[in-house]
């Protein structure tokens, strides 16, 4: 099975690296307020049940793909029974 982890700053979070892109596109006359930058994570799973996928991705975002004091994630799946 294949899913996708998004990862992003959680709002009110410092976001050096979106308040370059935010300042970089008003620069180039694009009219943002604001702009966030997160990671996308896509992983191959050894398992076709949906539920045993989303347990261990929730497990591996908490442990090592995102840090739950400052970033928010979203799984999303693809494929399974």
């Amino acid at each position: 099975m294949k899913a996708t982890v998004l990862i992003r700053p959680k709002q009110g979070i410092l976001d050096p690296q979106g308040e370059a892109v935010g300042e970089a596109l008003r620069t180039l006359g694009f009219a943002v307020s604001g702009a966030r930058v997160g990671r996308l994570v896509d992983i191959d799973l050894d398992t076709e049940d949906a539920g045993e996928a989303e347990a261990a991705l929730d497990r591996m975002s908490h442990e090592l793909l995102a840090n739950p004091m400052i970033e928010s994630f979203t799984i999303e799946l693809e494929g399974g029974a």
